[in-house]
C-alpha cells in the first residue's frame, strides 16, 4: 500500500471582491467598508470551504489543507481579521499563508512531518499549528506595519521572516519525535544529495 500523504495547497486570490474593500477604504466610505468587508470575509469562507471538499481526503492526506493567497496586502487584509482565521481553522480546518509566511510554514510542517507519524498524528499536527497561531495573528500586525511604511519594508519584513519564523520552528521542535526509520515508512523524504 502507498503510504505516501498529500498536503492540499490551493492558491485562491478573490481580486474583485478585494478591490471593491480596498476602493472602500481609499474612498473612507465606513458603509461601503463594512458591507465589503463581510463581503471579503465570505468570499474567504466558501473558498476554504471549497478547499476543505475537494481535497482534505484522509488517510491520503494531512487533516488540513492550506489557503494560499499570493498577494501581501490581500494577505495582510484576511490575517488581521482572527476571528475569521480561527473559524476557519476550527470550521474548515485551513490555515492562511501569504508570500511572507508559506515558506516559513512549508519548512515548519516538513520539520514537524520528518518526526511525526501524521497518520496516527496528524491531529497532534493540528495542535502544533494551534501553538503557532499566536505567532501567525502576530504577523497580520506587522504586515499592515509594513504596508504602511514600505521605506522601512525591508527592515520589517526581516522581523516578520526572521524571529517570527525562529519562533514557529522552535515550536515545532517540541513536537514529539519518531525513529527515523519509522518517519521514513510514513513520509519518505529523500535527504540525499542537498545535505
Amino acid at each position: 500500500a502507498n503510504s505516501t500523504v498529500y498536503l492540499p495547497i490551493d492558491a485562491k486570490f478573490p481580486k474583485d471582491v478585494y478591490e471593491q474593500y480596498y476602493d472602500a477604504f481609499e474612498a473612507g466610505d465606513a458603509v461601503l467598508i463594512e458591507s465589503s468587508g463581510r463581503q471579503l470575509e465570505n468570499t474567504i469562507k466558501k473558498m476554504a470551504k471549497d478547499i476543505h471538499d475537494k481535497y482534505v481526503d484522509p488517510p491520503f492526506t494531512t487533516d488540513f489543507a492550506i489557503l494560499f493567497l499570493p498577494f501581501e496586502s490581500i494577505y495582510a487584509e484576511v490575517i488581521r481579521r482572527t476571528a475569521l482565521v480561527e473559524m476557519l481553522q476550527k470550521e474548515y480546518k485551513i490555515v492562511i499563508t501569504g508570500p511572507t509566511t508559506l515558506g516559513a510554514i512549508l519548512n515548519s510542517l516538513q520539520m514537524g512531518f520528518r518526526t511525526l507519524a501524521i497518520q496516527k498524528r496528524t491531529g497532534e499536527v493540528w495542535t502544533v499549528l494551534g501553538a503557532v497561531k499566536t505567532e501567525f495573528s502576530k504577523f497580520g500586525g506587522l504586515l499592515e506595519k509594513v504596508q504602511k511604511n514600505l521605506q522601512s519594508a525591508g527592515d520589517q519584513l526581516e522581523e516578520v521572516m526572521g524571529k517570527r519564523t525562529r519562533a514557529i520552528e522552535r515550536k515545532l521542535r517540541q513536537v514529539e519525535q519518531l525513529p527515523h526509520e519509522e518517519s521514513q515508512k510514513i513520509l519518505p523524504i529523500d535527504d540525499g544529495e542537498d545535505e
